[in-house]
């Protein structure tokens, strides 16, 4: 008879490619549909969402100025390191939600077919919404699409991983930089998600995932000064409202969608207008 310990693992968060814990040294219960206990994932505070928003401001640039190409590539990279550990997020997936193995293997399946899908468009965006522009004189006037900056996100509660990946992946696309809150009730595929980005080509501090609860990080969200969007879709409809009137002092461009699809990625852009005299 063996008397091995089993290793259990310490789910911590992700912030600027490191895994620390959470500062404040708060926890909460994680329990399978069954009530049995399975982890504690830390309860993120203010500090650490003010800590994740400085990772990700100062991994902005870097990440604004890489080629299209070369963020496809590291698109795609995510998309092979998640495949390649497909079997532990099924595995996540059916212990904390208690759906069947098959809903499981389907969401992971979606998870990674949506990475690749969003790594396509990364150098389609100035065809999706720039623009030459007719104007009066001899120049030329382009429009072309550029990063808005740090933008942070709630995932929704369910799919917890086919959710936060499609909060993620259309931040990114555009060269912002992103902080997500993960799902309150089954975090553990998220962080486990940061694990594939830690071994994937991601820059550290271009994602950046929280644990806890959103009744605690989403007003300082909304209300942090250099964040510069927020994408709500996790959040229940009749808590929306108090977010986007907290998110109104410094501008805070504040969206909730229901599909994934370019309108994701073009939420989070600005247009940026360049002129230029014709035969220089």
């Amino acid at each position: 008879m063996s008397n091995r310990i089993d290793v259990k693992k310490t789910y911590k968060l992700f912030i600027n490619g490191a895994f620390p814990r959470t500062e404040s040294g708060r926890t909460y219960e994680i329990k399978n549909s069954k009530g049995v206990f399975i982890a504690n994932p830390c309860l993120a505070s203010r500090k650490d969402l003010k800590d994740a928003v400085v990772a990700a401001r100062a991994a902005q640039s870097g990440w604004n100025k890489a080629s299209a190409y070369n963020k496809g590539q590291i698109l795609y990279r995510i998309a092979e390191m998640l495949e390649g550990r497909r079997s532990q997020f099924v595995e996540e997936i059916v212990l904390v939600t208690g759906v069947t193995k098959a809903k499981a293997e389907k969401e992971v399946t979606e998870s990674v077919d949506r990475l690749v899908w969003y790594a396509g468009w990364t150098d389609k965006l100035s065809s999706l919404s720039g623009a030459l522009n007719p104007v009066a004189g001899p120049f030329y006037n382009f429009t072309i699409p550029e990063s808005m900056g740090v933008i942070a996100a709630i995932a929704p509660e369910t799919p917890s991983l086919l959710g936060l990946i499609d909060a993620i992946a259309p931040i990114i696309v555009g060269g912002n930089t992103v902080v997500i809150l993960a799902s309150t009730k089954a975090p553990l595929s998220a962080m486990s998600f940061a694990e594939v980005i830690a071994t994937s080509d991601v820059p550290a501090g271009v994602i950046n995932i929280l644990t806890g609860k959103k009744e605690e990080i989403a007003p300082w969200m909304a209300s942090h000064m250099d964040i510069d969007g927020l994408d709500i879709s996790g959040l229940a409809p009749k808590s929306q409202g108090d977010i986007r009137i907290a998110g109104a002092e410094n501008l805070k461009r504040i969206y909730s969608f229901k599909s994934a699809d370019p309108g994701r990625i073009l939420a989070y852009l600005e247009n940026k207008t360049v002129w230029h005299p014709i035969g220089l």
